[in-house]
């Protein structure tokens, strides 16, 4: 009986959604190193240990499953940054907890960041909605959070809390695309070094001639 036919069947005594998992698991890493373009089915399947039809069966297409791995992984994200901006924290010090936040989502699966950010996925359909919902999810929360730091130091000027906005997205992506670069660094010792960076920006004559 075909496996679509039974919402809660997996294959081989697998239940339905911990196959999805697998599948999701081996479709981000492929993803996130090939890109949508040149990504194929066939590789995300032998990554998965399954059959090219079962990944059709349970998601349709590429397109399909590109945009099911951008839901299950733009909402661990998200997810996470939401719980740390209602923790209270503000300034550096959420700044920090977000990053620690970040890594520790991404410590199992490092690779699922670059699915937002891969320049040959489409623009268009269900790939488009699901990447504008979790970017401006997040981006929502880097600009209250910049926002809330800029007032406390006594500044409302909103082209400098949109510059400073900027700064920490790009900030953020440089750390993790390192982190991607040195695979050897747990996230732990990620956030670590970011705590350093911190302290060295405000450290006594940093800023002194």
């Amino acid at each position: 009986m075909p496996v679509a036919s039974h919402p809660n069947a997996g294959t081989k005594g697998v239940p339905r959604a911990e196959r999805e998992g697998q599948i999701l698991d081996a479709a981000t890493a492929v993803f996130g190193t090939d890109g949508f373009a040149g990504t194929s089915v066939s590789t995300i399947a032998e990554g998965a240990g399954i059959s090219k039809p079962l990944i059709y069966n349970y998601f349709g297409s590429k397109e399909g499953l590109f945009t099911a791995c951008l839901h299950r992984n733009g909402a661990l994200l998200a997810d996470e940054i939401e719980r740390i901006a209602r923790g209270g924290d503000v300034g550096p010090i959420r700044g920090l907890k977000t990053l620690e936040g970040i890594f520790a989502v991404l410590e199992d699966q490092p690779l699922m960041w670059r699915l937002f950010f891969d320049g040959t996925a489409p623009r268009t359909g269900d790939i488009a909605a699901a990447l504008d919902t979790y970017t401006d999810r997040i981006t929502g929360l880097a600009v209250d959070g910049v926002t809330e730091m800029m007032h406390i130091a006594g500044i409302r000027d909103e082209a400098d809390i949109s510059a400073m906005v900027a700064v920490w997205m790009g900030m953020v992506d440089s750390l993790v695309n390192w982190w991607l670069a040195h695979p050897d660094e747990s996230a732990t010792a990620m956030t670590q070094r970011c705590v350093r960076l911190v302290m060295a920006l405000y450290a006594p004559g940093v800023m002194k001639r």
